[in-house]
């Protein structure tokens, strides 16, 4: 809306939902009033008969559009009937709109779930939008000067022709170090996220300021002792497992055959009388296929299992997997999380994944290679520094290169280094030299400097930390939430319940890593529930052949789309560089990851910036037909 008076006009967030159509397949509505206009795609999970949305109190002065699911909506129902409201539906959507009427903006205090809304209050005429803890729900916005608009997808807002279109330089920066766009920023320059467990609050005069409700305290209990917390780690999970199941429609599970996904499989078939569905990826590379944990755990469970064993030709999918990210992303493990999403989508219509294990529990490798170079490479700053000088001196390809250059470092610079897709040295090659001059102003690592300095505790939980305010949001959740809404399926994580979290932050440190083998406390509670072998194997990571893939036919793909004439009149990238490092990865050198960014980056140009995005939106047509989840878009005033 315009701040001359002029009304937000319907045909704009009716094009803003058309675009998400993919996200809520089963209804569209409408809120539309001068000052505001709100936009809501469904996808049927609760209550599939009265829940429609946009949805209002009693007397129609709080409005809300809400994408997500509240485990704890029935006892809230109870406790806001005693409380003298009256609800109309069965939906756990309309409980947000009686707690705003009792406690404003602390509404999301005594929510427990996933969820992105907008609440519109007639009465101030003011909007309050709010966003999960973990993030396992998208909220993106922008002032344009005379209105504010949100949607749960970018794609959304751009589709607005007031919105420019030029990248962010800083979220580009952020990019091509670690994979994905920061996590208050969006590639698009003016158009930010709303961060985990945040709230904003959008009137008259308001500065937009958001302002953080939640955050994850690591405080270990020492005195605790070790089969107590196993017992109670046990009887957490299982029931966050039993409200996460709540559903009027069929539900499912990933099942990588990893340790987390199955005990989520295990706690599942003890909470229902039906068999559970359960859904995995494999590759025909041994190294990569996980299909035999999988079986195994299928069998154990007597689970209605469906594969689906993944070759290169899966690439032919990867325009849609540009379209449905949304932004560049680096990590090529969405082709597997899409595929596994479209195989579920066939039979399921919520999925329960094992996402947030990891960070919990102290499940990833780079947790012990941690603990092993802070017990053995303490080196003298002066060792370090003539490493850096060696390591300057060597070419880049050169073998041990990477390892002389990391441990020049220390502490976290070391293990942020490890992390790092290209270092600023290779920034500078790869980058026109006007753009890196633009690059190298920001400290793509600010965020996340700030996190690991946020705990005064063990050095674990700090990296902890950190996963559970970038990595988990930003890589995993996004990925998640993205190939699974494109497909029709609502993906539930109980790992990540909030009130799990929290009781994970009391775990001491000693019972992640004891051993030196990780998740030391969430392997002894899932003893005598699943398989030795499960429970044993080694940490095995969601990754795709890539480096096969990029030996093969990717790589005369990639060349294509690299060396096109686009990418060369776009003149962000030296292509010298980029021959460079695909010939090295040919030779053997890993750099699949990189070339996987570059090309997920220079193709969601051509989709967001050279194209019309509407355009895309008309010819997917599987994008149509197909959709997932509740989805929230709005345009309003800024009073």
């Amino acid at each position: 809306m315009s701040l001359d008076g002029r009304p937000v006009a319907p045909e704009d967030v009716q094009k803003m939902c058309a675009t998400m159509i993919h996200r809520g397949p089963d209804d569209v509505g409408y809120f539309l009033r001068p000052e505001v206009a709100l936009g809501m795609r469904r996808l049927s999970i609760i209550d599939l008969h009265t829940g429609h949305q946009p949805l209002a109190n009693e007397d129609r002065s709080v409005w809300v559009v809400f994408n997500g699911e509240i485990y704890n909506f029935q006892s809230l129902r109870k406790r806001l009937a005693s409380r003298g409201h009256q609800l109309a539906t069965q939906t756990d959507t309309e409980v947000i709109v009686h707690l705003y009427e009792d406690y404003g903006p602390h509404l999301v205090d005594h929510l427990r779930g996933m969820f992105a809304f907008a609440v519109w209050d007639e009465r101030r005429k003011q909007l309050l939008l709010g966003r999960d803890r973990l993030g396992i729900k998208p909220l993106y916005y922008a002032d344009l000067g005379d209105r504010f608009v949100f949607a749960s997808e970018l794609k959304a807002i751009v589709e607005l022709p007031e919105v420019d279109r030029r990248l962010d330089w800083t979220a580009v920066n952020h990019l091509f170090t670690s994979l994905t766009t920061p996590s208050s920023q969006s590639i698009i320059r003016g158009v930010r996220k709303l961060e985990p467990g945040h709230i904003l609050t959008v009137g008259r005069n308001q500065t937009l300021r958001p302002s953080r409700y939640w955050d994850v305290v690591f405080d270990p209990n020492h005195q605790a002792n070790e089969q107590d917390l196993v017992e109670a780690l046990r009887d957490k999970i299982d029931e966050s497992v039993r409200i996460h199941m709540v559903s009027d429609v069929p539900v499912g599970a990933f099942l990588s055959g990893g340790i987390d996904s199955s005990v989520v499989v295990a706690h599942m078939v003890r909470q229902t009388n039906r068999p559970v569905k359960t859904f995995s990826i494999g590759f025909k590379e041994t190294s990569y296929n996980e299909l035999p944990y999988a079986r195994l755990v299928a069998s154990t469970f007597d689970t209605d299992h469906y594969e689906l064993i993944l070759e290169p030709d899966a690439l032919s999918v990867i325009d849609d997997l540009v379209w449905h990210l949304d932004e560049p992303f680096g990590d090529s493990s969405a082709i597997p999380t899409y595929m596994v999403s479209r195989l579920a989508g066939e039979h399921a219509t919520v999925v329960l994944s094992g996402d947030g294990g990891d960070e919990l529990f102290a499940g990833y490798d780079k947790y012990r290679v941690e603990q092993r170079e802070r017990r053995s490479w303490q080196l003298p700053g002066s060792v370090r520094a003539a490493l850096g000088l060696i390591g300057a001196w060597m070419p880049e390809p050169a073998k041990g290169r990477n390892f002389v250059v990391h441990h020049s470092l220390s502490g976290w610079e070391r293990y942020l280094d490890a992390s790092t897709l290209f270092r600023v040295q290779a920034k500078q090659k790869l980058f026109h030299p006007d753009l890196f001059a633009e690059l190298v102003k920001d400290d793509p690592w600010r965020d996340e400097r700030t996190w690991l300095s946020a705990t005064n505790r063990s050095w674990l939980s700090a990296a902890q930390y950190l996963d559970l305010k970038s990595y988990l949001p930003l890589d995993v959740l996004t990925k998640v939430d993205r190939m699974s809404m494109a497909h029709s399926i609502e993906v539930r994580v109980p790992l990540l319940d909030h009130e799990l979290v929290e009781f994970a932050a009391t775990v001491p440190p000693d019972f992640g890593l004891n051993g030196g083998g990780g998740k030391h406390l969430f392997k002894r509670a899932t003893h005598n529930i699943l398989p030795d072998e499960v429970i044993n194997r080694p940490k095995h990571g969601f990754a795709v052949p890539l480096d096969h893939w990029f030996r093969g036919g990717l790589e005369s793909f990639a060349r294509d789309i690299l060396f096109s004439r686009r990418c060369r009149q776009r003149g962000i990238f030296n292509l010298s560089y980029v021959d460079q490092l695909l010939s090295w990865h040919g030779r053997g050198r890993p750099l699949d990851l990189q070339l996987w960014t570059l090309l997920s980056f220079e193709l969601w140009c051509r989709t967001f910036l050279d194209g019309d995005a509407r355009a895309g939106c008309r010819h997917r047509k599987s994008d149509a037909v197909a959709a997932m989840g509740p989805t929230v878009a709005a345009a309003v005033p800024l009073m």
